[in-house]
């Protein structure tokens, strides 16, 4: 049985792609799971089609979710035109969604060949954006990027773009083997850029 949403303190996740053109190093991919905490096989047997995710979410009380997640094991900007398609889709068959998040690394303009940001306006209400470093040096070593530094520019200008398109922009950091210091030269940059910092614990296999 292929994951396609699953359940997670009260909200409902959406799992459609398992591509990342990351390699976080506390990322539980390597580490051999298939699954996390949160549920226990996300790796897809295939990328589900859009009706496929319609019927799956359609057969959802989406009113007894405190939000709709778009997650999973992998980067969901990489199915940006099926999220976008899906939430329209869903919102057409009257169906009253609760607040609509992102999970993304902010490299959806790079990997998308657009900018993207303006069309989360009215479709998305919190875009939380992995930061997971306080300078390029930092980043490019934790979240290694496919193009290198490029992601560290990328990431930033994503984030300071879709500030201007939704409501509630969230950066996040684990908190693995950060200090004070580190942690609040993070929460003045995500500030700068009009966002909020989020702290996450890590957690350990």
């Amino acid at each position: 049985m292929m994951t396609i949403s699953y359940e997670y303190e009260g909200s409902l996740y959406v799992n459609l792609t398992n591509k990342c053109d990351c390699a976080c190093v506390f990322c539980l991919r390597h580490n051999g799971h298939k699954g996390s905490i949160y549920a226990d096989d996300l790796w897809l047997e295939h990328e589900p089609t859009r009706q496929e995710a319609l019927d799956d979410l359609l057969a959802r009380d989406m009113s007894q979710y405190r939000e709709l997640v778009f997650c999973g094991f992998g980067e969901p900007m990489f199915r940006w035109d099926d999220d976008a398609w899906l939430i329209d889709e869903l919102k057409e068959r009257g169906v009253k969604l609760p607040p609509v998040r992102i999970n993304t690394n902010g490299h959806a303009n790079r990997i998308l060949g657009r900018d993207v940001t303006p069309e989360l306006k009215g479709r998305v209400d919190i875009v939380s954006i992995s930061l997971n470093g306080a300078d390029e040096a930092e980043y490019t070593a934790v979240t290694q990027p496919s193009t290198g530094a490029l992601g560290w520019t990328d990431m930033l200008d994503f984030t300071k773009k879709a500030a201007q398109y939704v409501p509630s922009v969230v950066m996040t950091i684990v908190n693995k083997d950060k200090t004070e210091a580190d942690i609040e030269n993070c929460r003045i940059l995500a500030e700068s850029l009009g966002a909020k910092l989020r702290v996450r614990e890590y957690i350990p296999d």
